[in-house]
């Protein structure tokens, strides 16, 4: 097999353990019916263990100095389908016509596309099941963070709105080539099947985009004073609360309140 020049720009770090690997197919829930999406194939290794368990997998990878690669790696399989393209600049639509059925994603994510990643396919698929995305740890745990601390924010409520949100296993940075500065976790999201709602997140950028100021002072960008003031009133909110305290539940009643008035 021929040697592979990693590429800082793509944040590559590539997994080869295969307990690993065959743990993080285990956690996707996959079974030999259904059909995966891979984001970001590497070295080859992940979409191997995927291909052994399901009944389809697409592959997208950014790097075509990976391709002869990947052929040689994966040419014995006749579900794999690979892509060279980078999978941010496609239409979710298009993707999802790759597709039969729903589908799972499974993707061992670059810190850079997490968060694009994320909310390009909470937002825009019509066919995604559930995602198993391998993050830096501390990106695992924003998603998972209690209200009243700093990393609750955004992604926090966001991610817990349209899904049910867990994290399966911690990886330590020396399982992956070239090592990266952090250790890792895996996230298993399984989604609600919700129709995604573009004013709740602006809704939910808004009140988070001054962590400092009150929840209603950064309100006041979307609704009069009064307004706000009324709805606290009648769901017993302090006007002095900040984003933070507020629970995922807590948020889907107070936009309501407000949608309503």
């Amino acid at each position: 097999m021929e040697k592979i020049n990693f590429k800082k720009k793509y944040g590559q770090n590539f997994l080869s353990d295969t307990n690993l690997l065959k743990a993080i197919v285990s956690d996707s829930l996959i079974t030999p019916e259904d059909e995966v999406l891979e984001i970001g194939a590497g070295a080859g290794a992940l979409t191997q263990e995927l291909a052994k368990s399901a009944k389809k997998v697409v592959s997208f990878e950014i790097d075509k100095s990976l391709e002869n690669i990947l052929f040689e790696k994966l040419n014995s399989y006749n579900n794999v389908e690979l892509i060279f393209s980078d999978i941010l600049n496609i239409k979710t639509q298009e993707i999802d016509n790759l597709f039969q059925n729903n589908y799972k994603i499974v993707a061992n994510l670059p810190y850079y596309i997490t968060s694009p990643i994320i909310f390009k396919f909470l937002e825009e698929s019509k066919k995604l099941d559930s995602m198993t995305i391998m993050v830096q740890k501390e990106v695992a745990e924003k998603m998972l963070a209690k209200p009243r601390t700093s990393s609750y924010g955004v992604l926090t409520v966001m991610v817990n709105y349209y899904a049910d949100v867990k994290i399966t296993r911690t990886v330590k940075k020396q399982m992956f080539t070239p090592m990266p500065k952090v250790d890792s976790a895996i996230v298993y999201l399984k989604l609600k099947q919700k129709p995604f709602d573009k004013e709740f997140k602006r809704f939910i950028q808004t009140a988070f985009s001054m962590r400092r100021k009150t929840l209603l002072n950064n309100l006041l960008k979307l609704y009069k004073k009064e307004d706000i003031e009324s709805v606290f009133n009648k769901l017993n909110i302090s006007l002095n609360t900040r984003a933070e305290e507020l629970s995922v539940t807590e948020f889907e009643t107070l936009y309501n309140s407000f949608r309503q008035k």
